[in-house]
């Protein structure tokens, strides 16, 4: 009971994609790990300001691939690319390989849960009460078209003396069900009070399989809600009874 697991990671290999792309013999994997944290975190540090919710890293024999997500990739690129070209060369000074960086735009911030988290952690950081911060990202996710939100701050809200927790959701949140499309992000606030921890999931939506999408189609199972197989008294999807008989003159059948 009360254990927590990251809503990310419990559906790697089922509907999301792994952020580390690449295959290395055993002696060679820490090694590599211990690169893309360094990449990561230096990336993360220097473009904070451009909104970066993920990074994704490929390697191959001709290099390191990496692809920056980011909400304002105009602050990443610059004035006729010269931004973008001294950070790449600055990740390949720092792991000493080739490196290509490739920019992929956030179109709706709203929707991406690890920049929610952020921007909840800024405001909080501003002095903005927790509750109002929490509760107008909540109002921009829905609109923006998410099917639920949870929003959760963690520490010396308003500079009480007793840390606390303060929970606040809309919508639905099927945190149990692996095909539910939801996103995950964790933020720290650097008060003068001490750290405060926000966190955000967002509900998108299911991700059926190509099989169970035909098999929907088809009038089987409602895998969308509704798991029960079809009833096979004649009523259900499954049976056909045949034709009904005719009604006899006189009103008897």
């Amino acid at each position: 009971m009360g254990q927590k697991v990251n809503p990310h990671g419990m559906r790697v290999g089922v509907i999301k994609d792994w952020d580390s792309r690449w295959y290395a013999s055993s002696e060679k994997v820490g090694d590599l790990l211990v690169e893309d944290k360094k990449i990561r975190d230096y990336l993360k540090k220097k473009l904070y300001n451009a909104q970066v919710p993920k990074i994704e890293i490929e390697r191959s024999n001709g290099g390191v691939t990496v692809f920056l997500h980011c909400a304002r990739p105009g602050m990443v690129i610059g004035k006729e690319g010269k931004d973008i070209e001294a950070t790449r060369l600055e990740v390949a000074k720092l792991i000493g390989k080739n490196v290509k960086l490739n920019i992929v735009e956030v179109r709706s911030p709203d929707m991406n849960a690890q920049l929610v988290a952020e921007n909840i952690a800024q405001q909080l950081e501003k002095r903005i009460s927790h509750r109002r911060a929490m509760k107008n990202a909540m109002g921009r996710a829905m609109r923006a078209g998410a099917k639920g939100i949870k929003c959760c701050c963690s520490g010396r809200l308003g500079g009480r003396e007793i840390a606390g927790v303060e929970h606040y959701h809309e919508g639905t949140i099927p945190l149990q069900t692996i095909r539910a499309d939801i996103e995950y992000g964790f933020a720290e606030a650097a008060t003068t009070f001490g750290r405060i921890g926000v966190k955000v999931w967002i509900y998108k939506g299911e991700v059926l399989s190509q099989a169970l999408r035909t098999d929907n189609n088809r009038g089987g199972f409602n895998r969308s809600g509704d798991s029960r197989p079809p009833r096979r008294d004649g009523q259900g999807a499954g049976f056909n009874r045949g034709p009904r008989p005719e009604k006899k003159e006189g009103g008897a059948q």
